[in-house]
């Protein structure tokens, strides 16, 4: 492909992102893949290419972009040689036309701006939110030294977490392949610090997935005792047996759940467990570096419906710890709606019965009950932190 025919390519592709954006559709980099499975005419380096430009005009736009033109000459403005290659020449976008609609660039859709505002974020913290994700791993104390660890990496501060540059191909390692490594976040390991789960415990993961703070878990449990995974999304909680078993992690059982019936489904464990995890579904706004498109999805709407089933599965989780038990509570999220005012409303309801426990871990600032990462202050995703205990 020609320089010019990789800018059309990417204007094409990032049409059909900003359609999937605006109807629930297929994230970015599944519609890349698929856009260039029928185009086996380009190579690696094209794929490449295409692929750097598609996701700099995404994180370029704030607002969501009428069309992948748009969002495309928004990048033109400030390069001459990107523009240049607008010169309607076989394959190539035709020329620019004078006043020709150009996308608006920005953080984010102005009413997020002014929710991110709300809850201390300030822009600094906020235009952090789109710069390049690291790859952090985990190193799996299930499965270690068995191999090498890839070159390449430093450890972080947490003693089993490890960062490589974006784009290391850590999943063709035999460290990987061997599960002696993760990939997972600073961030979420974090989060999986603060259930302190001990050997011999049961520990319930209730919005489990496809499993990869489970796995966290099991580690911290040295594999002993009792690990229920559940989750209401039977694809992703599929998942998680062959993950478990590279891992080396045999004591998981997985349980799926029907949304709005998980108190009933977990009768058996009304008030048996030591520890439960809420990972709870949210607006994801502290994962914009790796899924940049995510912004433009989100609606006032969402975010209520959102929060209305964190306030749900905080009330489930609290019936099945035990007395003296740990509720911890996750969302990958800087809005106060879905973290401080959200935890804060739990105690509420709780009237006395519960107790805030703030986890004392390497990283984060303290944000009401609980604590708050950012990837501009401590380097991880964007992510709250609660940690209760049972009175």
């Amino acid at each position: 492909m020609t320089p010019a025919a990789r800018v059309q390519a990417a204007i094409e592709i990032l049409d059909l992102v900003i359609a999937a954006a605006r109807n629930n559709g297929a994230p970015a980099d599944r519609l890349i893949t698929d856009w260039f499975k029928s185009r086996r005419f380009a190579g690696s380096k094209d794929r490449r290419a295409v692929r750097e430009l598609v996701y700099r005009a995404i994180r370029a736009c704030g607002e969501v972009p009428d069309n992948g033109r748009a969002a495309m000459l928004l990048l033109a403005q400030g390069d001459e040689a990107l523009a240049a290659l607008f010169d309607g020449t076989r394959h190539a976008p035709a020329p620019i036309l004078p006043d020709e609609p150009i996308a608006t660039g920005g953080i984010a859709p102005a009413w997020l701006i002014e929710a991110l505002a709300a809850s201390g974020i300030a822009d600094a913290e906020a235009a952090a939110l789109l710069d390049r994700a690291p790859l952090d791993v985990r190193l799996n104390t299930l499965r270690a030294g068995r191999a090498a660890m890839p070159d390449g990496g430093e450890q972080t501060l947490s003693a089993a977490s490890w960062r490589y540059p974006h784009g290391t191909a850590i999943e063709q390692s035999d460290a990987w392949r061997e599960g002696m490594i993760e990939v997972q976040d600073l961030g979420s390991q974090l989060a999986c610090q603060a259930v302190e789960a001990l050997p011999g415990e049961s520990v319930i993961d209730l919005c489990a997935g496809g499993g990869g703070k489970t796995l966290a878990l099991a580690a911290s449990m040295k594999g002993e005792g009792r690990l229920l995974a559940t989750d209401t999304d039977r694809n992703r909680l599929s998942r998680l047996a062959p993950r478990a078993e590279r891992a080396g992690a045999g004591m998981i059982e997985t349980r799926l759940l029907d949304p709005n019936r998980e108190g009933q489904a977990l009768s058996d464990w009304h008030g048996q467990a030591d520890a439960v995890l809420v990972d709870a579904p949210c607006s994801g706004t502290g994962t914009w570096r790796r899924n940049p498109e995510a912004r433009w999805r989100l609606t006032p709407a969402q975010l209520e419906r959102y929060r209305t089933v964190q306030a749900r599965l905080l009330d489930v989780a609290a019936t099945l710890v035990r007395p003296g038990g740990r509720l911890v509570f996750v969302t990958c999220s800087l809005l106060d709606g879905e973290g401080a005012r959200q935890v804060q409303a739990f105690l509420d309801r709780a009237n006395g019965r519960w107790r805030a426990d703030l986890p004392q871990l390497p990283a984060g600032s303290p944000r009401g009950p609980g604590l708050r990462l950012t990837p501009h202050r401590d380097q991880t995703d964007g992510f709250f932190i609660a940690r209760f205990r049972a009175v």
